[in-house]
């Protein structure tokens, strides 16, 4: 395991000693939550966490919590998740982050806006000053409206890319969506270009997660920091 990977395991260990007996637990979806998901799982088998459900954000979290033997449910109104473990591409000096790498924002989103706590884990490489020093912000549109909202993105300024699949052919989340990359460079105020792209009918959804961490926990090179964001978490 190369040192990243190494960091990224630190990180996703360190979030489930938030979790609880009993609890209803959002899986991320990406290699770090994966990490988080592997440690649920061992915990379960030695005895330390009991009665724990789990609701995955896409098809491959849900592939992968089912080969750790976890219990998968579907997400229900009548009660919240009480702890999302869950990755990012970049987390800004507010803690506001770029997620979707892994394609899965929608889902992600869904299951932050219905978390009573959200614990971001990451390595130290997911740092930056602002959202767009180190990563587009992924876009989720309607095949309809592709290159309509390609221009739209486009006047906003920086490059927009059609994401690939590794066949080729063009990356399809399990909404059966396309995404667009979308190079936004720095962004002095993330919040504005996020209620930018959701007011457009043709996104269905965008990257840019502002103000929905709770926690932050990132694994640098000598330490484990767990950076609280949320009052009462």
């Amino acid at each position: 395991m190369g040192k990243t990977e190494e960091l990224k395991k630190a990180a996703g260990v360190r979030a489930v000693d938030f979790v609880r007996a009993g609890m209803l637990v959002g899986l991320g979806t990406g290699s770090t939550a994966e990490f988080a998901i592997e440690e649920i799982s061992r915990r379960m088998r030695d005895g330390r966490l009991s009665g724990i459900s789990c609701v995955p954000s896409s098809e491959r979290t849900k592939n992968f919590a089912e080969a750790m033997g976890l219990d998968l449910v579907e997400l229900d109104s009548a009660r919240r998740i009480d702890v999302t473990i869950d990755g990012a591409d970049e987390i800004d000096s507010d803690f506001n982050l770029i997620k979707g790498g892994g394609g899965a924002l929608l889902r992600e989103k869904v299951l932050a806006q219905n978390s009573k706590r959200n614990i971001v884990v990451a390595d130290e490489s997911k740092l930056s000053r602002r959202l767009g020093e180190r990563f587009p912000v992924p876009v989720e549109v309607l095949q309809f409206a592709l290159e309509a909202e390609k221009g739209y993105l486009e006047s906003l300024g920086g490059e927009v890319r059609l994401r690939l699949a590794r066949d080729g052919s063009p990356f399809s989340t399990d909404q059966g969506n396309l995404i667009v990359d979308w190079g936004s460079g720095e962004m002095d105020d993330p919040s504005f270009f996020a209620d930018r792209l959701s007011a457009r009918a043709g996104i269905v959804e965008h990257g840019l997660f502002i103000g929905t961490a709770s926690d932050i926990i990132v694994a640098f090179s000598q330490e484990v920091k767990h950076f609280v964001t949320s009052p009462g978490s």
